[in-house]
């Protein structure tokens, strides 16, 4: 096993970041999210990956952030306060970073996704998770309120299940995250890595996400207006020409290559 805490694989079009600190179940140190950072950024430059798969090493997918770091901060003069601005600074900002790629990203789920665990996976395009896998915002628990992992999950579920999962710290396992809308995909844990990959090279084969976001912030009536300038450059667009043209011949795309 690598000594990286987040390592990278790429095939093909896609690229996979595999969060590779087991001993503490794949927390989002500071060490994490730094590298995380600086692979995501990597990745918007690169417009040869079509799709980001996002996995873990070990029996977790991710246990939030590293406590032991976050109560050593308090030794400060500020009590942490510094400490504490900068590192939800930079856990949303990373969040944020994985939703503006132009890249679809795929979480890979096994174990368990708790806290900003869960927050990071909220925060992906899609998720394909592990039979026995289980999601909470736990911090409840501990006596702090899971506030920034509520933005990602409010926004991916009914405002009322999120409530509850918030305000009771309670887990669901996949089944239930899936009904949620959470989970797209529910697996056997061994067929889990073959049947991400599988719907990473279904989508590798497809066009970007660009336009999905923003227009979810918009009224109805600009989404509209800016989905069908979208619509408009994606019209120009010489793969489309090609994707259509092969469509009416019955035949595969001769995609640009990259």
């Amino acid at each position: 096993m690598s000594d990286l805490i987040l390592m990278r694989e790429d095939r093909d079009h896609i690229a996979t970041l595999t969060l590779n600190s087991p001993a503490n179940f794949n927390a989002l140190s500071d060490a994490m999210l730094l590298a995380l950072s600086v692979e995501i950024a990597k990745l918007a430059k690169q417009r040869h990956i079509r799709v980001v798969v996002l996995r873990a090493a070990g029996k977790a997918f991710c246990a939030g952030h590293d406590l032991k770091e976050m109560q050593a901060a308090r030794a400060a003069a500020d009590k942490g306060r510094a400490y504490f601005q900068s590192l939800f600074a930079t856990c949303s900002a990373v969040m944020q970073s994985l939703q503006a790629l132009p890249q679809p990203v795929i979480a890979e789920v096994q174990g368990i996704a708790t806290a900003a665990g869960c927050q990071l996976v909220a925060s992906c395009d899609l998720v394909v998770a592990a039979q026995g896998a289980r999601f909470g915002v736990n911090g409840v628990n501990i006596g702090l309120f899971c506030a920034t992992p509520m933005v990602a999950l409010t926004r991916k579920i009914a405002p009322a299940a999120a409530f509850e999962l918030l305000m009771t710290g309670g887990f669901i396992d996949a089944g239930r995250a899936q009904a949620l809308g959470l989970v797209n995909q529910v697996v056997a844990a061994e067929d889990l890595t073959e049947e991400t990959g599988k719907l990473a090279e279904t989508i590798a084969a497809k066009l970007a996400k660009a336009a999905f976001y923003p227009q979810l912030s918009m009224s109805l009536a600009d989404a509209y207006a800016y989905a069908g300038e979208v619509m408009v450059d994606n019209m120009l667009n010489p793969d489309t020409d090609e994707g259509i043209n092969a469509f009416l011949a019955k035949r595969k795309p001769g995609w640009r290559p990259d």
